[in-house]
């Protein structure tokens, strides 16, 4: 009868000794053996069970687990990947030496590589790591987060599903480094801060709040928002620095909602030619930054195929 080999694989991104109960009965029941020690390890000792350090290739665990039904292969925060294919290659030889078996003691959880960006980023920004990061500020951040966010719209407004995952990862650079930067708050803050408004603000999920239809969870987010932003005007709130179509779109969509009935001004200058234009398209259910967006983009497009030039990317 062969030998059952079992690869033991850990997530990292877990507390050692967070074991699946599977994992648990084998490490109890078969010799443990690991190629350096580690947390993991470490773990498992203070339990009782022994792990035995094997630096050595596939053929030194095979000639140190001879005679014994099942052995297990505790695998490094790697993986030990090259170690499983030279067994797996040996094994793979003398099919009747071994039998090798993956088993998962333990998965990364959704979200886990966010863990890793933010040991990165930290990495990047304490001595030794990148002079740029280190001498940044929120203020010299500020364009690139613009810049970054528009790129990953442009993704989005081309269709471009892999480019918006590298934008948004670009994005998320961002972020990370803001908090890290920060000496008020980390990452943490900014995670929890969130998790709390999507709770609060979607009773309809998490507090059993029943609802017909989208306009009233719409509307149960602004209710919501209000109450706790406390403002005093409609407008309380609007971002000034995005651009000045959306801004007027924002501006009179925020009146509109709060019932505020204040007329347009007359349109004797372009700014309130301009107003009402953007008033127009919102009452026929246009964004009127997106359409003159998709215009001027086609207007461009129109000027390269002129000049004999491919589309803008």
């Amino acid at each position: 009868m062969s030998t059952r080999i079992v690869l033991l694989v850990t997530s990292p991104r877990l507390p050692a000794g967070l074991l699946t109960a599977e994992a648990w009965d084998v490490v109890r029941a078969y010799p443990v053996f690991a190629a350096a020690d580690s947390d993991q390890a470490e773990a498992l000792r203070v339990t009782g069970v022994p792990v035995t350090i094997l630096d050595t290739d596939a053929q030194g665990l095979l000639d140190a687990i001879a005679g014994q039904p099942a052995a297990v292969w505790l695998a490094g925060s790697g993986g030990d990947q090259a170690f499983a294919r030279q067994l797996g290659l040996r094994l793979a030889r003398e099919p009747g030496l071994a039998e090798l078996e993956l088993m998962y003691g333990s998965w990364d959880p959704p979200g886990a590589r966010l863990l890793d960006a933010v040991a990165v980023m930290d990495r990047l920004v304490s001595p030794g790591g990148d002079p740029w990061k280190q001498a940044q500020t929120h203020q010299s951040l500020a364009p690139y987060l613009l810049e970054e966010s528009y790129e990953a719209y442009d993704a989005i407004e081309s269709d471009d599903l892999d480019a918006l995952r590298e934008e948004l990862g670009d994005v998320l650079l961002q972020v990370v480094l803001h908090a890290r930067l920060a000496e008020e708050w980390t990452i943490d803050d900014v995670a929890g801060g969130l998790v709390e408004k999507m709770v609060r603000r979607n009773p309809h999920v998490f507090a059993g709040e029943q609802v017909r239809d989208l306009e009233e969870i719409t509307a149960n987010w602004e209710r919501i928002k209000q109450a706790e932003k406390e403002r005093e005007s409609v407008l309380d709130g609007i971002a000034l620095s995005q651009p000045a179509l959306a801004l007027a779109a924002k501006i009179l969509q925020r009146v509109e909602r709060g019932g505020v009935g204040v007329p347009l001004p007359d349109p004797d200058d372009l700014g309130a030619v301009l107003l009402k234009v953007v008033a127009e398209a919102l009452a026929a259910g246009l964004d009127p930054e997106a359409e003159l967006r998709r215009t001027a983009l086609g207007y461009a497009d129109a000027v390269r195929a002129a000049e004999n030039v491919g589309p803008s990317e």
